[in-house]
């Protein structure tokens, strides 16, 4: 057919479209584009590549070749084109001197990586959001995120993730570029958002580096961790409380309770639970971090919270290392209170049922016998005397019970039945017994069964009256001049059955009389003369008088 003539337009190849095309470059658009510049014979004239930079300008309005402003019309981020530009829509029949002769056809490889307008809005696109979002970024918040940055065309030019730490900053200071600092307001800690960020927001004309050139769109993909502001508090959330809360932590009060740590992202950093020991701890002492110390106060027993702490409250700018919480973090606990108590404390006594008539009560050194359950303020079972065959058994005030137990079965009738509460000063203190955990306060049910009138300390057996002024001539029953074993039990089982004396209170009466013939017996020869019975009385005087 022959040579077809000069183009009358420019020819446009689109070789390379891209999947998606968000957007195509409009007339008064900025681009940023690379490019290659050839003859028909495939001799270049210029090139960006060589120059190592990007050409950025105006499309459509005049500022480069016709056939070049019209040949980018139209193209994608990524977009690839082939363009021949026919002379009289490049440099015409005067060239570049040096450089393209007149009347040159031009061969152009045209890749576009950035469009953008003036009158452009930063872009965001929420990818994932939390269910719950109690709070969103304000201006002045620090906020801790991560983020991935990329050019338009997909090229990255930074990432926190590479570093190993997120990127920590205030929103709306000036410390972060115009279009980051609108792109994070509104989120939530947990949030993912895209951002995409117009050059004149972002770091205009001059680039930053050489990572980031000229006139560059970015786009950002955040991950925000989570953010505070330096005025906040500490912020309670009461997950369950119990109905009955007769009473509310304060400070000085020593706390047991669970806890799982959390950052605001949910990730696990300590809990109490997985060591299957609770906590404990007196507060508004700062003996621990101050925002627990407060987030404590007012707490009930049994009662589950949220305390949610701003870093200036817990761990600061440096973090803890130990437990891998890193600076400027904000820290979720989840609390369970299990019980709580002051040093001062005296022992709780609820009377559950008390008998009509009830004229004889417990007194110290009584003999008593009682049903009791044991249990920690949760509820956990510890103990119960109905898991044997005979109710407990103790003479009170021989230290034979808890200082706090002994003080509640005080003043008791046969049948009544009382609640005790038992601090653990009272009870089993910071190191706790079997089965009872270190600084536990104690719950007791206890019901009194019966009571024997007790006898001093000290002592085995009382006189109801004076004792016989002969009592050895009385004792030595068959008045051989010794009295052995048998005769000083029959004497005394003799004197309680008429009611002139009586024996310690004891499930045992047999043991205490061979106590007592044992401690006559000073010789230990199995039988007591005159000058080994002595009274306990007497015996008490003559200490008096050694001393003296």
């Amino acid at each position: 057919l022959g040579d077809p003539g000069p183009l009358e337009d420019v020819v446009i190849d689109r070789y390379y479209i891209p999947k998606i095309c968000l957007r195509e470059a409009q007339m008064g658009d900025f681009i940023r584009y690379h490019y290659n510049g050839t003859f028909k014979d495939g001799k270049k004239f210029d090139s960006s590549y060589d120059r190592g930079a990007t050409v950025a300008g105006v499309v459509g309005v005049g500022r480069l070749i016709t056939g070049m402003d019209r040949g980018l019309l139209g193209m994608c981020v990524n977009e690839r084109r082939h363009l021949i530009v026919p002379p009289h829509l490049g440099y015409g029949s005067i060239g570049v001197a040096g450089l393209i002769p007149p009347d040159a056809t031009l061969y152009f490889d045209v890749v576009m990586l950035d469009i953008w307008n003036k009158n452009d809005k930063l872009q965001i696109t929420t990818l994932s959001k939390p269910e719950r979002c109690n709070r969103t970024v304000e201006n002045s918040d620090f906020v801790r995120y991560h983020y991935n940055g990329t050019l338009l065309d997909g090229t990255p030019f930074d990432s926190s993730y590479s570093k190993g730490s997120t990127y920590d900053t205030y929103v709306g200071t000036g410390w972060l570029i115009k279009g980051m600092d609108q792109g994070l307001l509104g989120m939530c800690a947990g949030e993912k958002r895209s951002i995409i960020i117009p050059p004149f927001l972002a770091y205009g004309e001059k680039g930053y580096g050489t990572v980031i050139p000229p006139q560059a769109s970015l786009v950002f993909s955040v991950l925000l961790v989570d953010f505070h502001n330096p005025k906040d508090g500490v912020f309670l959330e009461h997950l369950e409380v119990p109905e009955s809360c007769k009473r509310r932590a304060v400070t000085g009060d020593f706390v047991r309770y669970h806890y799982n740590g959390t950052l605001m992202d949910g990730t696990l950093f300590d809990s109490s639970y997985s060591r299957n020991q609770t906590y404990n701890t007196y507060i508004g002492k700062g003996y621990i971090i101050p925002g627990m110390d407060q987030g404590l106060q007012g707490v009930c027993m049994g009662e589950q919270r949220r305390v949610v702490i701003p870093p200036h409250l817990a761990y600061g700018e440096n973090g803890a290392g130990k437990y891998k919480i890193p600076g400027s973090a904000v820290l979720i606990f989840d609390v369970h209170v299990i019980d709580f108590h002051n040093p001062a404390d005296p022992v709780e006594i609820e009377t559950v049922f008390r008998p009509e008539g009830c004229n004889v009560t417990t007194r110290d050194r009584d003999f008593v016998r009682y049903h009791y359950n044991c249990s920690l303020l949760d509820g956990t079972r510890l103990f119960s005397s109905h898991d044997y065959e005979k109710p407990q058994e103790v003479t009170l005030g021989a230290n034979k019970v808890i200082e706090g137990l002994n003080s509640g079965l005080l003043d008791m009738c046969a049948g009544e039945r009382r609640v005790l509460i038992v601090p653990p000063h009272l009870g089993h203190g910071e190191s706790g017994a079997r089965g009872v955990p270190g600084s536990a306060v104690l719950r007791f049910e206890v019901e009194l069964i019966s009571m024997e009138e007790g006898v001093p300390e000290g002592y085995l057996f009382i006189w109801h009256g004076e004792p016989p002024a002969s009592l050895y001539e009385q004792m030595d029953l068959n008045k051989d001049g010794g009295i052995p074993a048998d005769e000083f039990s029959t004497f005394i089982k003799t004197q309680v059955a008429e009611g002139k004396g009586r024996l310690m209170p004891s499930s045992d009466p047999e043991k205490v009389i061979a106590d007592m013939f044992r401690n006559q017996d000073r010789n230990q020869d199995g039988k007591i003369t005159p000058d080994e019975l002595k009274l306990k009385s007497d015996e008490d005087k003559e200490k008096i008088h050694e001393e003296l």
